[in-house]
């Protein structure tokens, strides 16, 4: 892969951003018009948007979600988010749910640009009702090369196993792309933790809004945020409303894995170490 850790590239400052939006449950047009409107006349190279955008996120059941799902990356959804990647030159990675033949279904995010779809991650980590409604993911934490970047995919509760943001960083990730309904107060303050912890930057887009369908009744955190490899919070969203954040970063700081002069955070590793009868 271009750009590969280690090997001295270094790209050029890039706009990062992230939308925060509000779905309304089951109206998928409606849902891309928003995102549609709230980056119009802003200029980012990456924009990273919520978990489910398009679908909101409460199904009644699996015949539910198998009814909003789409294929990708045929689906109305993807197109769309093509076609915008287009018209605004950026690259926009998104969480919607997928449907695949025959009867899969997933929680997915998904890596596009102007040259169409680049990469595909299907959620690892499933939280509470999803294990009602999707199938645990199946293709493993891609990193991709977008905008000059190289972006790793996670979703949501996949903050809470630092395994996943690892696994990325490990792979030569620079920037964690984090698409997220977060419903947990916690992981806002985590992710610092995950970009420290793996010197890389971190972009968490989450969604606001309460949804209550069913009898269930879940408000969700907002707070979207970016944080760059030393822990800065470099833009934090509101707790309530729609928003979006921009800020620019050098992708290439996320390659210096010196935690001190002595201490290389990913060479210092003793893999042979982490297991459970290594004593």
């Amino acid at each position: 892969m271009q750009g590969a850790a280690g090997d001295g590239y270094r790209p050029p400052m890039m706009r990062v951003g992230w939308v925060q939006t509000n779905p309304v449950f089951g109206d998928v047009a409606r849902n891309v018009r928003a995102v549609e409107a709230a980056v119009a006349g802003q200029q980012a190279e990456l924009w990273v948007l919520p978990e489910l955008f398009s679908t909101g996120y409460l199904f009644g059941s699996r015949t539910e979600l198998e009814r909003l799902a789409e294929p990708i990356p045929e689906g109305p959804t993807t197109n769309a988010l093509i076609e915008l990647a287009a018209r605004t030159g950026s690259a926009i990675i998104a969480g919607i749910a997928e449907r695949t033949a025959p009867g899969g279904l997933y929680n997915t995010a998904i890596a596009v640009d102007s040259d169409g779809l680049r990469a595909v991650y299907r959620k690892i980590h499933l939280f509470d009702h999803e294990k009602e409604w999707f199938d645990p993911g199946d293709l493993g934490f891609p990193v991709v090369s977008l905008a000059g970047a190289r972006v790793g995919l996670m979703i949501c509760f996949d903050w809470r196993y630092p395994e996943a943001a690892r696994t990325l960083a490990l792979c030569g990730a620079q920037i964690l792309a984090h698409p997220a309904n977060l419903v947990q107060p916690h992981c806002q303050g985590a992710m610092i933790t995950r970009a420290l912890e793996n010197l890389v930057f971190t972009v968490t887009a989450n969604r606001v809004g309460t949804e209550e369908r069913l009898g269930i009744t879940i408000s969700f955190t907002g707070q979207s945020r970016i944080v760059a490899p030393d822990g800065t919070v470099l833009s934090n969203g509101p707790a309530g409303t729609p928003a979006t954040g921009i800020v620019a970063i050098d992708p290439g700081r996320a390659d210096d894995k010196w935690a001190t002069p002595r201490n290389h955070l990913l060479s210092d590793r003793r893999p042979a170490f982490y297991r459970l009868d290594a004593g």
